[in-house]
């Protein structure tokens, strides 16, 4: 018996001409990971934190250099007591994953339902990364539950 009559086997790992078996070039979460560690080490230093609180804004250039590929690399200050919904996810875009990273104070991460009421609450542990993303339909709210300004680090793809 030999493979040439199968083209399954002979034509893996070639370029297809059919648009539907392209294949999909989505980065790991490993590399989501290590990408939310390196931005989170370059930030480090308080003179880098953002200096508007509670908006998403892009990394500090220091922060987003980490992050290889199409990764988006965004921060947000968290005052005491105060929360930050996520981002909207962009309309031309399906919903990807996001990795969450803490690099000052004390936050805990609120998921909701599409009704409104809360799932789930977790603390982002500082020093680990919290894999967020998914296709449900509820939201998740960044709350500020320390008494210091919080600094979190999200990087999506």
């Amino acid at each position: 018996m030999t493979l040439e009559g199968i083209g399954d086997v002979v034509d893996a790992g070639r370029r297809s001409g059919y648009a539907h078996l392209r294949e999909l070039r989505l980065p790991t979460i490993g590399r989501l990971v290590a990408a939310a560690r390196g931005a989170a080490d370059a930030l480090d230093r308080p003179t880098l934190w953002p200096s508007r609180r509670g908006r998403w804004q892009p990394a500090p250039r220091a922060a987003r250099r980490r992050a290889t590929g199409r990764l988006r690399v965004t921060v947000v200050a968290l005052e005491p007591n105060s929360f930050v919904p996520e981002p909207s996810p962009r309309p031309d875009r399906s919903r990807g994953l996001e990795v969450l990273h803490l690099v000052g104070g004390r936050a805990h991460l609120i998921s909701s339902g599409a009704d409104g009421r809360m799932r789930s609450a977790s603390e982002l542990a500082p020093g680990r990364t919290r894999v967020v993303g998914g296709t449900g339909t509820g939201r998740h709210y960044l709350v500020n539950t320390g008494d210091a300004v919080a600094v979190v680090v999200r990087v999506s793809a």
